[in-house]
């Protein structure tokens, strides 16, 4: 599997790359818990009449500002859409379910931490509401993605334990790059992801969305 090379659109992913709005979500989220813990902590030193109240509110407060700091450095980590398109390999994905609000993608990537090593082929799933160029939500409609790889299990670090599937057509507003990138997937492996859609319940049932085949 290969890096599928494009300009991307920081504007226009920020608006339709569910990835990227999911870490933004992550950073607010962080920023507001630990506002509440830092607030907690000042009442509790301040209004309630205790000997612990020094402790219990300086405890609140550091560690309002570890959540805040914790949520807006995971968010940095995830990066821009120019870095993670740049990063992760060109994966086909295919639409196989279709939901009043969303669909869900399948595709066939390759769980090897060593991308030298012979194809270790997963089904991975992910959920979206809306991907450009895709008007009409039909299943089988064939989508090209990055396969973005989260993290590794500790006694097996030789193979990704999650893969998110990240549609090219979040990362431009030009859909003849989006063909470019669909046309580059080898045949072989759209064939190997249309057996693997008769398990879409199997990869259901795993922990991460995520099947070896």
């Amino acid at each position: 599997m290969k890096i599928f090379k494009f300009e991307a659109d920081e504007t226009f992913a920020k608006k339709h790359n569910e990835l990227l709005r999911d870490s933004g979500r992550l950073r607010l989220s962080g920023l507001i818990m630990g506002l509440l813990l830092v607030l907690a902590g000042i009442a509790t030193y301040m209004f309630i009449e205790t000997e612990w109240r020094i402790t219990v509110g300086l405890g609140l407060g550091l560690f309002g500002i570890m959540c805040a700091i914790v949520g807006v450095l995971a968010a940095r980590k995830v990066g821009t859409a120019q870095e993670l398109y740049s990063r992760y390999p060109l994966a086909p994905a295919v639409v196989v379910e279709v939901n009043e609000r969303d669909m869900v993608l399948m595709a066939l990537v390759n769980t090897n931490v060593d991308p030298n090593l012979p194809p270790r082929w997963a089904a991975a799933l992910r959920t979206v509401t809306s991907i450009p160029g895709v008007t009409t939500r039909t299943v089988g409609t064939k989508v090209p993605v990055a396969a973005v790889s989260g993290q590794v299990n500790s006694n097996e670090r030789e193979h990704w334990q999650q893969i998110s599937p990240m549609p090219i057509a979040w990362g431009t507003p030009d859909q003849e790059v989006v063909n470019i990138a669909r046309k580059s997937i080898p045949q072989e492996e759209w064939q190997i992801l249309e057996r693997a859609r008769k398990r879409l319940t199997d990869v259901k049932a795993t922990k991460f969305d995520l099947l070896v085949l």
